[in-house]
């Protein structure tokens, strides 16, 4: 399999294009850092697939991003981290890893709160133990979106079938009330701008991409993990697994990564 020269770029992964959200993020706070994306979009979406796949199918990204020489991983899918991080831990010491939880801790402020998540991130513990820790003894409106990734990953934002998704969504009555909306899968700030269209005015729609971001920053300040001074400008490279089509028409949304890009990748052979 071909490995790309990759020494000390920020590998990032997702089931699909909504890690883009955080690399984006990424990009703005980290400008000089390159980065190594994986699109697992053949195997999208996650929140549909066993345990068991998921933790493999991050595995063997993990493998290839570490093998094209990257210097820190970023889980950068909710699913993902809810069920592999702890194991890919565990299987490269030493290795930093950055995953992606439900934003619930910053929704806490909030009265009435929803959480859009996939099935798979709703059920996990470590969700689970947020919102005991955060949301104890508050009503919180849960929805497994499905087939919200999937309408994304064909039609993008701004779409007709991502708009009647959202608006069938926040037609239940519960949906009504809320005040705070947390976005708890990385597909869906890249639609964040449809999903508030859909939503009263007013209310206050958490993403998590900031702040992953952050903490990439604070583990980049240990001795010699930030990107040193270049005249050459960051790099970013693409990979699917399953056709480059999402990738190429959501980074034309994106300037500022689309930006550093050097190419992408229609497909990538995973073992």
């Amino acid at each position: 399999m071909f490995l790309p020269r990759h020494h000390g770029s920020i590998g990032v992964f997702d089931s699909g294009i909504g890690g883009l959200s955080v690399a984006n993020a990424i990009c703005g706070l980290l400008p000089r850092e390159s980065l190594l994306y994986v699109s697992d979009n053949r195997h999208a979406p996650y929140g549909a697939r066993t345990d068991a796949e998921v933790f493999d199918f991050s595995r063997r990204i993990t493998d290839f991003l570490l093998g094209a020489g990257v210097k820190l991983v970023v889980v950068a899918c909710n699913t993902a981290t809810s069920i592999a991080i702890d194991g890919l831990r565990e299987a490269y010491p030493g290795v930093p890893f950055v995953g992606l939880e439900p934003a619930v801790k910053p929704a806490a402020g909030g009265q009435r709160i929803g959480v859009m998540a996939t099935a798979v991130t709703l059920r996990s513990p470590r969700y689970q133990s947020l919102k005991e820790r955060y949301l104890a003894g508050r009503p919180v409106w849960e929805s497994p979106c499905r087939g919200l990734v999937e309408r994304i990953e064909r039609h993008g934002a701004g779409s007709a079938e991502v708009r009647a998704f959202l608006e069938e969504l926040f037609a239940e009555p519960a949906a009504g009330e809320l005040d705070t909306v947390v976005l708890g899968c990385t597909h869906y700030p890249l639609v964040i701008a449809d999903i508030r269209a859909a939503l009263p005015p007013g209310v206050n729609v958490i993403d998590p991409s900031g702040a992953a971001a952050r903490q990439v920053q604070r583990l980049l300040e240990m001795p010699g993990f930030v990107a040193a001074e270049s005249p050459a400008p960051a790099r970013h490279d693409f990979y699917g697994t399953g056709g480059s089509a999402p990738l190429q028409r959501t980074l034309h949304a994106l300037p500022a990564l689309n930006a550093g890009r050097r190419w992408v990748v229609p497909y990538l052979s995973l073992p």
